[in-house]
Parts: structure tokens; sequence; C-alpha cells
């Protein structure tokens, strides 16, 4: 008969809460390396499907009012097909939350990784086989499937509870930087974690901007796939 105490050591460690979390944790670096990927997906949505976010919803209430005003070169349906889609993912990621309750981190967050990769994926074969680079049935496809994914991650990352690392928005990091540093009179916590959520932000915006503006989108969501499910091979918690 097993022991209470043979239990207790056979038994994984409970996961470190949030903001327990430190930079070279297995999950900060997957949340570095999503971070990466939102870069390339927001060079994708915003350069290369009309003007969209598919990761920044306050980006996209913006563009709408822009479009309603009459600017040119933006969608209001594009932008409420990505809002849409957002939610929808953001729905998910709960329903996908409550089905791992009590269950280890790495089981929810694994599901949530394949995932993104299918969805990475159908929104690249679609890119191949239509074009999407106009107003159209494939173009709102791309927008929500990218939406549906950074729905699913935003709700999944916004659980996670890990401090500057949301992975698709840095205003609240930015603004951390310079209202915690000591030039304001803080300590300057987590300083190299926010200046690396920005530079790995920059690093996948920068070659997927190259990318479509060469008219390589679908590669881009190919890399992107590929970087997700790298960090999903990764990942050991």
């Amino acid at each position: 008969m097993t022991t209470p105490a043979a239990d207790s050591r056979t038994a994984p460690p409970p996961p470190l809460p949030g903001p327990k979390i430190h930079d070279r944790h297995p999950l900060a670096l997957a949340l570095f390396g999503l971070t990466l990927v939102s870069g390339l997906i927001d060079a994708v949505s915003y350069l290369g499907l009309g003007h969209v976010f598919t990761a920044n919803m306050t980006g996209n209430v913006v563009v709408i009012a822009f479009a309603l005003a009459g600017a040119p070169g933006f969608s209001v349906t594009g932008s409420l097909t990505s809002l849409a889609a957002f939610l929808l993912g953001a729905l998910l990621a709960g329903r996908i939350a409550t089905r791992h309750a009590g269950t280890r981190r790495p089981a929810q967050l694994r599901t949530v990784f394949i995932l993104e990769v299918a969805l990475y994926g159908a929104a690249a074969a679609i890119v191949f086989v239509r074009n999407a680079d106009g107003p159209g049935p494939a173009q709102y496809a791309v927008i929500a499937l990218l939406a549906l994914a950074m729905g699913i991650r935003n709700g999944t990352v916004r659980g996670l509870g890990v401090p500057d690392l949301t992975t698709t928005v840095l205003t609240l990091t930015l603004t951390g930087l310079a209202a915690d540093s000591r030039l304001a009179g803080g300590s300057a916590p987590r300083r190299r974690r926010k200046l690396l959520s920005v530079a790995t932000m920059l690093a996948g915006a920068a070659p997927g901007a190259v990318l479509v503006l060469h008219g390589q989108t679908a590669w881009a969501l190919v890399a992107s796939a590929v970087l997700a499910g790298g960090t999903l091979l990764l990942y050991r918690e």
C-alpha cells in the first residue's frame, strides 16, 4: 500500500504561479517564442490583409471608426470579422481552461499550441490556393483563422498571469518600462523581460514585413506555424 509520504515524493511539483516565473523558466521561454510569432502575424494581418489587426483588438475598434468616417484603406467587414473570431477564440480558451482544470499546466498549453499551429497552417493553405490580397471570402477566411488563433492565445496567456509577457500587446510593457524605471524613482523590476518582449516582437515583425511586401504572405504564415510548432516541441515543464 502506498503511503502518503511516498505519494508526496513521486507526485510532480505544482507549477509556479505566474508572478514567480523567471525569464529562463520553460514557460517564459515559450511565451517569448509566441511573442516572436505575434510579430509575424501582425505583419501579415496589417500589411497583407487590408490593414486589419488579428491580435490587437483596440486597433480594430479604432480601424472600424476610421472606416466609418470614410478613411481610405480600412475595412469595417474585415475588422468585424477579426473581432468576432477573436472573441470566439477567447471563449474557446476559457472552455479549454475549464476542461483542463485540475490537470498539469503543460497539458492545457500543448492543446493551445496545437490549435495555433493548425490554424496558421490552414491560413497558409488558403493563401497558397487562393489569392487573399484583396477583399473577398479568401481574405476574410484568413483573417478569421488568425484572429481565432490569437483569441485562443490571449485567453490562455491571460489566465497564466505572467507579468510583462502577454505575447501580443506591448502597451503595458512599455508603460512599465518607463514608469518603473530608476529615472522615475522605481526599482526597474523585470526590465530585461520587458526589453526582450519588445525585441522578440520586432524580430518577428521585421522578417514578416519583408515577406509580405515581397508577395510571400503564405510563407510568412508557414514560418509562424513552424515557430509555434517548434515552441510546442521544445516546451517542457
